[in-house]
């Protein structure tokens, strides 16, 4: 989740870049830069890893007077971390930063190769200072030649752009990502990708919506809607709180993260989905030489991420696929074959259990995979290949976005070794990668649901326990439901694969008992059905998840119908996560922090 700062003034612009994204560093990134604008002159700064590092290469830049800058920090998805893919990306008298993504770039860029622009980054960000600058040599102003740039962009944005004709103006633009416009008195303006960039800088702001761009100075802010009228500039004050900033305006950091799937899924997918194929620029191309067996190791949530995976690796890439539990794996003197990859999978790269079974796999010369958060983590500087999940700060203690991100990357996974490993057509590649791009608009919470799953709520605050069930990858996500409840609400939950409730659970059936039913219309919905109707035959009270209808259910949320049922199972996964939040906020419980629990376990 990259961040972006702006500022015009006559403050010490290094210092208020810096800062505004030290409050964006809650976020993640993995690389930092500003540029400033003084007197048609620019200064810039980048570099890789933390904001020290950026702050050691700015330290003998001081501005003096009047001066513009802008600054970002970038979390790698088109090119690797380094200075050369860092923001702000230069023209011949123009920089940009950017968030989102450019879904047209390959082809702008081509277009701009054969006028002989070079390019010296693997970004798509770049593409849009050069196309800025083929605009501004055939229009009248740097303004039009901001509309025509626009103009031609397709996919998500939020930019800010400046440029050496124009050293009092910085061009702003938001389409799909946030951007924040602020001002302090009658001579500051500020910019910021979150509330938490302006704390105690902006006193007012503006949040834009999606098609609206501009142009503003220190004393005035120029704002135009999709269709290029003038709009108004409408202020509100800005919160002085910098943790209530950083949740913007939701409850809890666990509510805000839910919400941000939509935006986070697109950055995971960024750059990795082709036409009929799925491209990782970070695995090695021998990776999967000589692999014959597939073992994923993983703890929590990040397990039951990895039980999803065994089913489409199995049915995809046609490959043996097993998965442990870390803190198990460890002590049962496992059988380990240098024709096994071996996974790791963990949200934050240093999980006590999960990083030993890495070392474990590393000794005995098995070829290592990580699929991870957090990049320069330990796991991602031992493993042999690392992809990064690009979920951002994850501060809630039960996990979010991270599940679904990671699973996210294990399907696309599955599909990267089908097509190496030539078992699905290219076609049906092409068909899930259909699927896949709908993801970021399938977990986009809608308030008619959520305010359902709120009302909802107060029906299940008591009784002796719930039973999430459901069969093929529901049965994960089934146990991921569980532990979500159990996390925040302190309330028994056990998950279940349906079909293995008459073998012994459906004993504890009575109307205290809570049944959550996943029931996706894609698959196995009939055999889920009937076990489900054992469960309603003896009394157990039942909430379905289903865009069918079930009449024996005593509380239905209708999900939409999709095509297929892994899209099923990530809108299902949205519901179960509301709906542990809201059952725990009825109870008083804080959501963010739950009793006895770490973000990060690094002990046995």
């Amino acid at each position: 989740m990259c961040g972006i700062v702006g500022y015009i003034g006559t403050k010490p612009v290094k210092e208020i870049l810096i800062d505004g994204l030290r409050e964006l560093e809650y976020r993640g990134y993995d690389s930092a830069g500003i540029v400033v604008l003084q007197n048609h002159q620019f200064s810039l700064f980048k570099a890789v890893g933390k904001l020290i590092n950026l702050e050691e290469k700015a330290s003998l830049f001081e501005s003096t007077g009047f001066s513009i800058g802008i600054g970002h920090t970038r979390w790698a998805t088109h090119g690797k971390p380094t200075e050369l893919n860092a923001h702000p990306h230069v023209g011949a008298v123009s920089y940009v930063v950017h968030n989102g993504i450019i879904e047209n770039y390959q082809e702008l860029k081509n277009s701009l190769t054969h006028e002989g622009v070079q390019f010296v980054s693997q970004t798509d960000t770049e593409v849009i200072v050069h196309l800025f600058e083929h605009h501004l040599s055939n229009v009248g102003t740097p303004f039009e030649a901001f509309k025509a740039t626009l103009a031609q962009l397709e996919g998500a944005y939020a930019l800010l752009l400046v440029t050496a004709s124009e050293d009092k103006t910085i061009f702003f633009a938001k389409n799909g990502s946030p951007m924040i416009v602020g001002r302090r008195g009658e001579d500051e303006t500020f910019f910021g990708s979150s509330d938490a960039a302006l704390i105690g800088k902006a006193q007012e702001v503006i949040y834009l919506e999606d098609g609206q761009y501009g142009y503003a100075t220190a004393e005035t802010i120029t704002l135009f809607d999709p269709h290029h009228h003038a709009l108004q500039s409408r202020f509100t004050p800005l919160s002085v709180t910098k943790l209530s900033a950083q949740k913007e305006g939701y409850r809890f950091f666990m509510e805000k993260e839910i919400y941000e799937q939509s935006t986070v899924l697109a950055d995971t997918l960024m750059g990795r989905l082709r036409e009929d194929e799925i491209y990782f620029e970070e695995l090695p191309s021998d990776l999967f030489e000589g692999i014959c067996e597939i073992k994923l190791c993983a703890c929590g949530t990040s397990y039951h991420a990895a039980m999803v995976a065994t089913y489409l690796l199995e049915r995809h890439a046609k490959i043996r696929t097993s998965v442990e539990i870390a803190s198990e794996f460890r002590y049962r003197e496992p059988l380990l074959t240098p024709d096994t990859l071996f996974v790791v999978i963990s949200q934050s790269g240093e999980t006590a259990d999960t990083l030993e079974t890495l070392k474990m796999a590393k000794k005995r010369g098995l070829k290592t995979l990580v699929i991870c958060n957090v990049d320069n983590s330990s796991m991602v500087r031992l493993a042999d290949a690392s992809i990064l999940t690009r979920a951002g700060i994850e501060k809630g203690v039960a996990s979010t976005k991270a599940f679904a991100t990671q699973v996210s990357v294990l399907w696309m996974l599955s599909l990267h070794l089908a097509g190496l490993r030539q078992t699905l057509e290219a076609s049906e590649i092409g068909r899930q990668i259909s699927v896949l791009r709908t993801l970021p608009s399938v977990v986009k919470v809608e308030n008619s649901t959520h305010e359902q799953l709120r009302r909802l709520s107060k029906r299940y605050l008591h009784g002796h326990g719930f039973f999430f069930i459901g069969r093929d990858v529901f049965f994960p996500l089934a146990l991921e439901g569980a532990l979500k409840l159990k996390e925040i609400s302190y309330l028994h939950a056990e998950g279940y694969p349906s079909g293995e409730m008459k073998h012994g659970p459906i004993a504890l059936a009575d109307p205290e008992l809570f049944t959550i039913a996943l029931l996706p219309e894609h698959k196995l919905y009939d055999k889920t059905k009937s076990n489900v109707e054992e469960l309603s035959a003896r009394d157990s009270t039942i909430c379905s998840l289903s865009p069918l209808d079930f009449d024996k259910a005593d509380d239905h949320i209708r999900t939409h119908s999709h095509s297929d049922y892994m899209a099923e199972f990530f809108e299902m996964m949205v519901i179960l996560q509301l709906f542990s939040m809201e059952i725990a906020i009825r109870l008083g419980n804080d959501v963010d922090m739950p009793r006895n629990l770490a973000k990060s376990v690094t002990v046995e």
